[in-house]
């Protein structure tokens, strides 16, 4: 166990929190603690939505996955991650934004109704279990590593959710975006010198690339058979398009001091994300090339500790101290952003329409109180789904927004003929349809991926449920 490292990993966690604490100085109402009262600068923009995708499974999952199969298994994240990002910023920033809506719920209840607006906001914030469940999953590790195995990984999830916990409940999204701004500074600086460091360790980065060449690493096609191909559309699709009705990314953009300043900061963080998630992969790639097989066999049995287990053996301190800072950066970017972002979307959506009439001061008590209770309910789904990857909990997570609510969102901003009627058609076709692939049900899945398949109905189900009704009403008035 290293004190000195320890040490200095203590007191970055220490400065986080009082930065948090400061934050919550500042706070006067819902929408400060929601959006940071729409007053952000581009700079906090693009790291704030930056900060939100890169965590744990960008440094430890996405790596080992590239160096067992290359681009191609990491199509899902960080390229349909990163274009979600892209997406959101060319078509969705300056519409959302010029509504005004402190949550991507408000949105549904506007187009569609308060009916759409809880069922899918209850399936956004249900997305989020595996997302942060990922994030602590990896503090979990992290304290475990640090310690050599003096605290388990159970304990480091308990004493990692509360150092990211304390800071969102008193600062809420203001705390997220200066801490944001903070920790990306060192994630980019960290990251870039371990690179560095790992290139020349491994003789340069020129044996490093030819290592990945060698491998096939850079291939990105799937074979060309139609369940491969479909498969891979399916992965790039999922988080590509099932991470746009996530209140999470709508915060980021409804945080922006003016609509070209969301869209702008939306498509620059996308971009950023997708060019610097290769860092990480080449210090893995760099990693296979230092230790052989040893690497190979770590990425196949337990590769989420392939990255720090290279650093650990083969790096000195200040470089240990350089990557744990960065790591944690990562990771507490990530975790504060998913705690804060369903809690509102519960009060906002849920909780008043249960409860009508709460003054503004009764919502804010209640944000924080349900980043508390939500939070408890992570940290034992985490504890609970121990061994499961970092990549599989964040990939998960975001079918049920794909196939329930990214197709009444785009419609209803695109599709002026979308009605209600339509998009409780579209949400019970994508759900009922994916389910239907599960493999204990149909086993369809095997051939056919049921996120891509959910995806289809649920456009399906817009134009039939929105067309239908009025293909009716105008025969009735021709019989007439």
């Amino acid at each position: 166990m290293n004190l000195t490292l320890i040490t200095f990993v203590v007191l970055y966690l220490l400065g986080t929190l009082a930065l948090g604490m400061w934050a919550g100085t500042r706070i006067k109402n819902t929408s400060d603690f929601a959006v940071a009262g729409r007053s952000l600068p581009l700079v906090m923009v693009i790291t704030t939505t930056f900060a939100t995708w890169f965590g744990a499974e960008t440094v430890m999952g996405i790596p080992a996955k590239f160096v067992q199969g290359g681009l191609n298994a990491v199509i899902e994240d960080p390229f349909g991650a990163g274009m979600c990002l892209v997406l959101v910023g060319l078509f969705f920033a300056t519409k959302l934004y010029k509504l005004n809506l402190l949550t991507i719920g408000d949105y549904y209840r506007q187009r569609y109704g308060k009916g759409i607006e809880i069922f899918c906001s209850v399936a956004i914030i249900m997305s989020y279990l595996g997302w942060v469940a990922a994030q602590i999953t990896a503090l979990g590790l992290v304290f475990s590593v640090l310690t050599a195995g003096a605290m388990s990984p159970a304990a480091g999830m308990i004493v990692g959710t509360l150092t990211v916990l304390i800071y969102v409940v008193v600062g809420g999204f203001l705390a997220v975006a200066i801490t944001d701004f903070i920790q990306m500074i060192v994630l980019v600086v960290g990251m870039s010198v371990i690179a560095w460091f790992a290139a020349d360790l491994a003789g340069g980065a020129g044996n490093v690339m030819a290592m990945a060449q060698n491998a096939d690493l850079w291939r990105v096609w799937p074979e060309p058979s139609f369940t491969d191909i479909m498969f891979f559309i399916a992965a790039a699709v999922t988080m590509m398009f099932g991470s746009i009705p996530q209140q999470d990314v709508f915060q980021r953009v409804m945080s922006a001091k003016d609509a070209p300043t969301a869209r702008t900061g939306a498509v620059i963080g996308g971009v950023s994300y997708i060019l610097f998630a290769f860092v990480p992969m080449f210090i893995v790639a760099a990693a296979v090339v230092v230790m052989g097989s040893q690497a190979l066999e770590i990425a196949q049995n337990d590769y989420q500790r392939l990255l720090p287990t290279f650093v650990m053996t083969k790096m000195p301190l200040v470089m240990q101290i350089l990557f744990f800072g960065a790591l944690l950066s990562a990771i507490k970017s990530t975790s504060s952003a998913t705690l804060l972002a369903p809690s509102t979307s519960f009060v906002e959506n849920i909780l008043k329409n249960i409860r009508p009439g709460m003054t503004d001061r009764q919502q804010l008590l209640a944000m924080r109180v349900t980043i508390v209770i939500f939070a408890t309910l992570v940290l034992l789904y985490a504890i609970a789904m121990e061994g499961t990857s970092i990549y599989e909990l964040v990939s998960s997570a975001y079918q049920v927004p794909l196939v329930g609510a990214f197709v009444p969102l785009v419609m209803g901003l695109y599709w002026k003929r979308a009605t209600t009627q339509g998009a409780i058609l579209s949400i019970a076709g994508g759900l009922l349809t994916w389910i239907l692939f599960f493999e204990q049900i149909t086993g369809w899945g095997v051939h056919f991926p049921g996120q891509l398949a959910g995806l289809i109905m649920a456009f399906v189900g817009m134009v039939v449920g929105s067309l239908a009704p009025q293909v009716l009403v105008n025969r009735r008035e021709v019989a007439a």
